[in-house]
């Protein structure tokens, strides 16, 4: 997980977000998931930030590549604050890269839900007026 600075204009999130994966990659290790968390504010004041820009970079690796990684936050001016966690136990799922595919299902099941509760209180409206 890293934080970002949060003056920082969406289209240079974004170069980030590809810069780390990227540098995970061609360290030898596995990119298993980039979530950009969006701006929140901080617990504390980091170097007079108020706020900062959540990314979660989840990877998998020898843990040779850390090191790789941890060095080019630490230069990049962008990066206020970064923690690297060894996680034990069962990897995390890497999220579906067909993202409008799964809105697109879920838009249709939400959008049939509505349908249905539009009958059923038509039905209900009309069987109090009888």
């Amino acid at each position: 997980m890293y934080i970002l600075r949060p003056d920082i204009p969406e289209e240079e999130v974004d170069s980030h977000l590809t810069k780390y994966s990227e540098l995970v990659t061609k360290s030898g290790a596995e990119v298993l998931d980039s979530q950009m968390r969006g701006k929140r504010r901080l617990a504390y004041p980091i170097s007079k930030h108020k706020e900062g820009i959540y990314v979660q970079l989840s990877h998998n690796g020898d843990g040779q590549h850390v090191e790789v990684l941890e060095k080019a936050m630490r230069l990049s001016e962008d990066v206020i604050r970064y923690l690297t966690v060894k996680q034990d136990g069962p990897l995390p799922t890497p999220r579906n890269t067909n993202n409008n595919e799964s809105t697109k299902e879920e838009e249709e099941v939400k959008d049939a839900k509505e349908t249905k509760e539009k009958k059923e209180s038509k039905e209900v409206k009309e069987a109090k007026e009888s």
